[in-house]
């Protein structure tokens, strides 16, 4: 039979919790074999938020300077939480690392981004994590519903293992 799995996209919204659903992804790839892609994608400024810098910071180079370091503040974070996760990890399961091929972060809107490098990187899974308040409020509510109502290829929408909990 032919292999189903060979190439992932993780997208992560940056959250703690986002850590449980790339366990997922890791335990899919070190099953399959298959490559892991971890994304996230900086939502675009919203009006708001433009109009505030214009108010706030006067100099067009200052504002061009702050946009370029939350894009610098994401990377730094998404560093650091691949770090964290990994190190979790001994023996034979700490190889499953060397499955993720491409970490990326870009600006966009995500379900459109997610769903434009999966088809750009060949994958045939996504997995995300299930709505949490991360640095996106709603990267991961509406955009896991986007993502799912319009991909072609299996989705995992891994929940949050404090939702999952059932009252006793």
């Amino acid at each position: 039979m032919k292999q189903l799995v060979t190439n992932i996209l993780f997208a992560t919204d940056l959250s703690e919790n986002s850590g449980h659903a790339m366990r997922h992804a890791a335990s899919i790839a070190q099953a399959t074999g298959a490559e892991i892609h971890v994304l996230h994608v900086n939502e675009p400024l919203s009006d708001d938020a433009k109009i505030t810098m214009e108010i706030f910071i006067l100099n067009e180079e200052t504002r061009k300077t702050a946009a370029a370091r939350r894009h610098e503040m994401v990377r730094k974070v998404l560093a650091e939480r691949q770090a964290k996760f990994w190190a979790q990890f001994d023996g034979d399961d700490e190889r499953i690392r060397d499955q993720v091929t491409s970490v990326e972060v870009t600006d966009g809107h995500p379900a459109e981004v997610i769903l434009r490098r999966s088809v750009e990187l060949g994958c045939d899974l996504i997995v995300l994590g299930a709505h949490d308040h991360g640095f996106s409020h709603t990267f991961l509510g509406t955009v896991a519903k986007r993502v799912l109502r319009r991909s072609k290829i299996p989705t995992l929408i891994v929940p949050n293992p404090d939702e999952t909990k059932q009252p006793h």
